[in-house]
Parts: structure tokens; C-alpha cells; sequence
């Protein structure tokens, strides 16, 4: 896989509390110059990425990140929000709580008013799959599938783990023998090329990760 190949399947990430205007345009020029899938960030920012990318790269924002505990009217408020200021992409932190619980209606009703208030945007479900039993994975897909949704995305990258193997294979597997319509996203710890090729390899059609750019693309040229 080339570099060029690996960076069109990335959501070029910047997510941190500390972030600054400064660092988010910078990201937006590493975009424009990687041709990457996507910037993600923070909602407050979508308005600056849509204004320094001018439609050229699509702009992804967070909901209700990272814990997914926000009551479903404040997600739904901020979905509307950011797709007002300009978002073409939306990725939703389930509520973990109720799918560990079994409150399998709570997290399927919250689905379907995401994916409504969404408007036809890319909807991307986080699962939060270090937090996840094999059941609960397995029916999260099946309930982000019935949603309409996308893309089941593995993670924040903000809990005590990452993508993994396992997670977006067994993911893959779901989704082949149910011929589900969705898509993979890994998401979180993934700093190596080797490690972004093994997840596209997987299954995976996005990756989350902050690495990318800087261990795949030239630094640009100095001006003298």
C-alpha cells in the first residue's frame, strides 16, 4: 500500500481538550496537502475547518464525546449544530452504560434520532469496544446497521483502550455474514504504518489516528 493509498482512508484526528485555533489550521493545511478522507475534530472547530477547506476535504466532528452519557435531546442539539455550521461527517459516542445494562431500546432509540437529525450526513457509531464483551459487540452491530447508519467506529482513543485485531475482524465478520451495510472505522493507539495497513487489510475503510500525516507525508517545503 502506498503512502498516498493509506492516507485516503484517514480522518486526519485532533481531539485533544488543549487543542488550539493554531493547531487546528494546521491541520487543515496537512489535509489539503495529504488529500486525507476527512478532518475530525472538535465541534467548535467545524466552522474554522469548513471556512480554510472550502469544501475541498470533509469536515467530521464528535458527539457527544467522549463518554456518551449526554442525554439523547443534547446529542440530537448538537448533531443539528454542527451539521448547521457546516459538517459533512458526525461521530456518535453511544450511551456505553445502557448497552452494558441491556437496554437495548434506550441505545436503539438514541440511534435513530441521530441518524434523523444527522440529515442524510456520514454517520459514524464509537462503541467503545475496550469497554465491550463479544455479545455486546456483536449486537451493537446489528443495532448500528439497523439504524442506518454508516460506519461502527471501535473507539475514542480517550478509554483505557484502542482498535484492535480482533475487534475490527470480528466487526468485518458480523458484517459479511449479515451483509450488514456498514463500514469499519479504527480508531485509537494507531501510530505505525504497519499497523494502518494491518487494519485497512481487516476490513477497515476509515482510520482515526493523529500519526498519519506526519509518518507518511513529506514535510513541506520550506520558504526561503
Amino acid at each position: 500500500m502506498t503512502p498516498a493509498e493509506i492516507l485516503s482512508h484517514v480522518d486526519h484526528t485532533l481531539l485533544k481538550p488543549e487543542a488550539t485555533t493554531q493547531q487546528i489550521a494546521a491541520l487543515c493545511s496537512d489535509a489539503l496537502r495529504c488529500s486525507v478522507a476527512s478532518v475530525c475534530v472538535n465541534p467548535r472547530f467545524v466552522p474554522l475547518c469548513v471556512q480554510l477547506l472550502g469544501g475541498r476535504i470533509p469536515v467530521c466532528t464528535v458527539i457527544g464525546f467522549p463518554l456518551g452519557a449526554a442525554s439523547t435531546a443534547v446529542k440530537v442539539f448538537e448533531t443539528k449544530d454542527a451539521i448547521a455550521n457546516g459538517a459533512d461527517e458526525v461521530d456518535l459516542v453511544i450511551p456505553i452504560g445502557a448497552l452494558c445494562e441491556g437496554d437495548l431500546s434506550y441505545v436503539a432509540a438514541e440511534l435513530a434520532a441521530i441518524r434523523r437529525a444527522s440529515d442524510g450526513k456520514i454517520l459514524k457509531v464509537i462503541v467503545e469496544t475496550c469497554l465491550l464483551d463479544e455479545n455486546q459487540k456483536r449486537t451493537i452491530c446489528r443495532l448500528a446497521a439497523e439504524s442506518g447508519a454508516d460506519y461502527i467506529k471501535t473507539s475514542t482513543g480517550f478509554s483505557s483502550g484502542g482498535a484492535t485485531e480482533q475487534d475490527v475482524s470480528l466487526f468485518a465478520a458480523e458484517i459479511a455474514a449479515h451483509r450488514y451495510p456498514l463500514k469499519i472505522k479504527a480508531s485509537g493507539g494507531i501510530r505505525t504504518r504497519e499497523a494502518m495497513e494491518r487494519f485497512l487489510l481487516l476490513g477497515a475503510d476509515r482510520l482515526g489516528c493523529s500519526a498519519a500525516v506526519p509518518l507518511l507525508a513529506p514535510a513541506p517545503e520550506a520558504r526561503l
